[in-house]
């Protein structure tokens, strides 16, 4: 009988409290985990650990990394930071001035990982995200330079932005739109602002602009506002958890428009949560399942057979940021953090799960496509793919 991918993140955590500060063991390479386990979005924290956990099962049954005369296992340590910024910022801390950290994976949602990766920054650790597309992610808060040693395996929203604003206007033929968006988070707020942009530099027209604040529950002054200004449809670049409410509630206000979405609808939660209400509409996101390449496809079939469900787009972007570790470790041939970061950052092309990627050195935003997903009769389905 399959257990449920939420069983296995609370095994997971369970077994980590147990196991206490974890071994010294140096023929250990430690790598560090940030997922968003319990909080706002559990279903996230849950497809990251699995995926991480998958990662790290296999490259142990490979027999580890061989440098030198010396063989080396990962032993992968988590840490829940609660859906809140305030913790991710400790869990980097913890993991890399006490647990000693080679690397860290995580967080994944924008308004976490923004804050982790300071910490990973001063402390030349290197991070990469699965899941975080705000471009201040990768950016020096102060000079806006690139980091480091701040990696994602994502693409980030001045892209989204575009190919959602193209298409809006190219393929669906509509230049009348509406957003809404949560002002308060980096990521919601970041690409309303590029779709707007871009959607009005191309000849459309965002009639309504509205904004709420995180943890908000009534949509329906927003919402008014929107229905009043007649658009043609209406962007939510908003977390899957928020998304099946507004859709609702602008529903019961009566209006009957296509909806338009970001890579945060990705959660097959949202599916569970808005049912026939998401029926038809579209929203960008990092890779398909129906339209697969044979890495793909195996990495499919191990995640399915191992937790009894389908990988989402954060199980597979933490799959990748693994992958990227792995191969950059291989290159290090040490277990040295500014030697992982070097050696990262060379990576010339990485062939993954969610399409090939490439870092220029000097930036820790890989060149990757993204895909247009639609929700036909409750599952997601490949539409269009989008190169940079």
């Amino acid at each position: 009988m399959k257990k449920s991918p939420v069983f296995f993140s609370l095994l997971s955590i369970m077994i980590f409290l147990l196991s206490g500060c974890g071994s010294d063991d140096p023929t250990k390479i430690r790598i560090g985990l940030i997922a968003e386990l319990t909080g706002d979005m559990p279903a996230v924290g849950a497809s990251c650990i699995n995926a991480a956990e998958m990662a790290v099962k296999e490259i142990n049954a490979a027999g580890g990394f061989q440098f030198g005369e010396n063989k080396y296992t990962v032993e992968l340590i988590v840490e829940d930071n609660a859906g809140k910024a305030d913790q991710s910022v400790s869990a980097a801390q913890k993991l890399i001035t006490q647990k000693k950290v080679v690397a860290i994976v995580g967080p994944n949602a924008s308004r976490y990982a923004i804050p982790s990766s300071e910490i990973a920054e001063t402390n030349k650790v290197v991070l990469i995200t699965p899941w975080s597309t705000a471009p201040k992610t990768t950016l020096d808060s102060k000079t806006n330079a690139p980091k480091s040693y701040v990696f994602r395996s994502c693409f980030i929203d001045p892209f989204q932005g575009q190919v959602l604003a193209k298409f809006a206007l190219n393929n669906l033929k509509l230049n009348r739109a509406a957003v809404l968006y949560d002002v308060a988070s980096e990521y919601n707020k970041g690409i309303a602002e590029i779709f707007k942009e871009v959607f009005e530099q191309n000849g459309g027209k965002v009639v309504a602009f509205e904004t709420y604040t995180t943890n908000d529950k009534d949509f329906s002054s927003q919402l008014t506002k929107i229905k009043k200004a007649s658009p043609q449809f209406i962007f939510l670049p908003n977390y899957y958890s928020e998304v099946p409410l507004q859709i609702q509630q602008a529903k019961r206000l009566g209006i009957k428009l296509p909806f338009l979405g970001s890579d945060s609808w990705g959660s097959e939660e949202l599916l569970k949560l808005c049912g026939k209400d998401c029926e038809g509409f579209y929203f960008s996101t990092h890779y398909a399942v129906d339209a697969s390449t044979e890495v793909t496809k195996r990495f499919i079939q191990n995640y399915t057979a191992a937790y009894g469900t389908t990988p989402d787009d954060v199980a597979a972007l933490t799959y990748d940021s693994f992958g990227l570790l792995w191969e950059a470790l291989n290159t290090a041939g040490v277990k040295d953090r500014q030697a992982l970061r070097d050696a990262l950052a060379k990576i010339p092309k990485y062939e993954g799960v969610t399409g090939t990627m490439q870092f220029k050195e000097g930036s820790g935003d890989p060149i990757k496509s993204a895909v247009i997903l639609k929700i036909t009769d409750g599952k997601f389905t490949w539409f269009a793919n989008a190169k940079p």
